[in-house]
């Protein structure tokens, strides 16, 4: 994992040009989808948690990149011990399958992007408190989603 941190001055002026959007069952998140390309097995999201909230807990099948763009993003153990903090400014690069987590707001929404690479099918497995498979977002349903929000 690589981590650069920086922390500017202003907030993200856009926020309010952001149309987001929700999914039933996935509390505390809002998502904006910028770009699906099946053909680069990339896709890019912009999440917005809730401040002092948790979502629900999963695990990446995909590399991936995130860039706190506002706020503090908290990142919680599957037992719910706070794992790590990445300021605004953090820049964070991953692989793919590791450890479940769950991820949420500091003691304010907090705005990240992330770009997900080398997708395969899956992008996010959501899991049960026993680390059980209940529900998976992949290319499809980003794909869909994305078309959805009109792009």
């Amino acid at each position: 994992m690589n981590i650069l941190h920086a922390t500017p001055a202003a907030a993200v002026p856009f926020d309010e040009l952001i149309k987001w959007y929700t999914l039933e069952g996935f509390p505390h998140l809002a998502y904006h989808i910028c770009a699906v390309d099946e053909e680069k097995r990339i896709v890019d999201i912009l999440f917005k948690f809730d401040a002092n909230s948790q979502i629900a807990l999963h695990r990446h099948k995909a590399d991936y990149i995130t860039l706190t763009l506002s706020g503090e993003l908290r990142i919680y153990r599957p037992n719910g011990e706070l794992k790590e903090v990445r300021p605004t400014g953090a820049y964070v690069s991953g692989t793919a399958d590791g450890e479940p987590h769950r991820e949420g707001g500091g003691d304010q929404d907090v705005i990240a992007f992330f770009s997900n690479r080398n997708v395969g099918d899956l992008v996010y497995e959501i899991l049960d408190d026993n680390l059980n498979t209940v529900a998976t977002l992949g290319m499809a349903e980003f794909k869909a989603l994305h078309s959805a929000q009109g792009g």
